[in-house]
């Protein structure tokens, strides 16, 4: 597994990550805690050393039982947690105090003295304007309970406002072959600035693994399901925001005229991402040890064509932005 640097100031990590919203148990099929420590150890196995969390998954759930496993490994795992969305703070009732408290909870939840990076969750701009937030986040850094700090956002405006507030090194983005924007409008600058990039939904909630028709169903508590249409939260968080049976059309016009024939959907869509060089990791989740492998062989593979780039980027111009919805 390859490292890449987490912002100029941050620390290395895995190219392909793991991302852990699955582990809470909260959507979907239910996980079992012993399913999650194999899904664990599989990234592991495999060079994964970089696992991303919240507080609110699982209501800590995920905290906890990437804690459990922690106890169980000599091998360095970096774990980025994040904070914003618990319904005692957003959105508009955040306060130190609060912050602390809620960092507190996951140190006791990871077993750790310290958070190797704390992410704001999506917190409304307006919060992020006011710039309070951020003076937290310096004072719980020069107290020793966090090492980094960085923001979880959901639009191009949110992103260039925060890689200007002095300490941040990261920005989590969505980022993947329907959502192409940041290509031109924010990964440039993050590189320039020294700010790491993490990308969530680089598979666009399954749609880009190609699994999935159009009589695709999902369980009735699964975001799949009951946010396509941006019901719950930001339509942008599922599928990308792309209209459910649209994203089938381009997937499959993807397979037939552009994936390379020795290629699966989930290695061009994830070597795709790693591809630009302002990408510090990708956090897939996975819900087995099968489809942890998958995500890993992305790194193993050579840079794309720029004909197969040349190609992606077009039907992007030509088909897909105009169907992406929510937040951007």
């Amino acid at each position: 597994m390859e490292h890449r640097q987490l912002g100029a100031k941050g620390f290395e990590v895995s190219e392909i990550g793991l991302g852990c919203w699955q582990l809470g148990s909260d959507w979907g099929t239910g996980i079992s805690e012993a399913l999650s420590f194999k899904i664990l150890n599989e990234a592991t196995t495999h060079g994964i050393d970089f696992f991303d969390t919240a507080d609110v998954y699982g209501n800590g759930l995920s905290e906890k039982r990437i804690g459990a496993f922690l106890k169980q490994q000599d091998k360095p795992i970096r774990v980025a947690t994040k904070f914003g969305r618990n319904g005692n703070v957003f959105p508009n009732s955040y306060t130190k105090d609060k912050l602390r408290k809620s960092v507190e909870g996951s140190l006791e939840r990871l077993g750790i003295d310290a958070l190797d990076l704390l992410q704001l969750h999506c917190v409304p701009f307006d919060v992020l304007k006011q710039g309070d937030i951020f003076d937290w986040l310096r004072d719980l850094k020069n107290e020793g309970l966090i090492h980094h700090f960085g923001a979880s956002v959901e639009t191009i405006e949110e992103g260039f406002f925060c890689m200007q507030q002095e300490g941040l090194v990261s920005l989590q983005v969505i980022f993947n072959v329907f959502r192409q924007k940041l290509v031109t409008d924010l990964l440039p600058q993050a590189e320039a600035n020294g700010i790491g990039i993490i990308v969530r939904l680089p598979l666009a909630s399954g749609l880009l693994t190609g699994k999935y028709t159009k009589n695709t169903t999902f369980a009735e508590e699964d975001h799949r399901n009951y946010n396509r249409n941006g019901d719950a939260f930001n339509v942008g968080e599922t599928f990308a925001g792309v209209p459910f049976e649209k994203g089938i059309d381009i997937v499959n016009s993807i397979e037939k005229n552009i994936l390379p024939s020795d290629l699966s959907m989930v290695q061009l869509a994830l070597r795709w991402i790693l591809d630009h060089n302002a990408v510090s990791t990708i956090i897939p989740g996975a819900s087995s040890p099968k489809q942890v492998v998958s995500n890993v062989e992305a790194a193993k593979l050579s840079r794309l064509s720029a004909q197969t780039h040349k190609a992606l980027s077009a039907l992007y111009e030509n088909e897909i932005h105009k169907h992406v919805r929510g937040a951007y």
